[in-house]
């Protein structure tokens, strides 16, 4: 990331792939995210790391949505 409120896919990426003791590697941009067991709390987390860098996003906006792909189209608009 270049700075503390830029996001960037990769970064996106490496944040769950972090919560999930995974290898970024791993998860692909069409990888459903909750078979991989990303939870509500780790949803959560990521809403609240991201709010606190100034990014306007919603734990419903996540919850709705299941790859990694999706997220980024949400939130590549903030």
């Amino acid at each position: 990331m270049s700075d503390d409120s830029t996001l960037t896919r990769d970064g996106v990426r490496a944040e769950i792939a972090e919560l999930l003791y995974e290898d970024p590697a791993e998860l692909t941009d069409d990888e459903d995210l909750v078979d991989f067991g990303l939870d509500s709390v780790r949803i959560m987390s990521l809403v609240e790391r991201w709010r606190k860098r100034g990014v306007k996003i919603t734990f419903a906006e996540l919850a709705e949505r299941s790859t990694l792909a999706e997220w980024w189209e949400v939130l590549e608009a903030r």
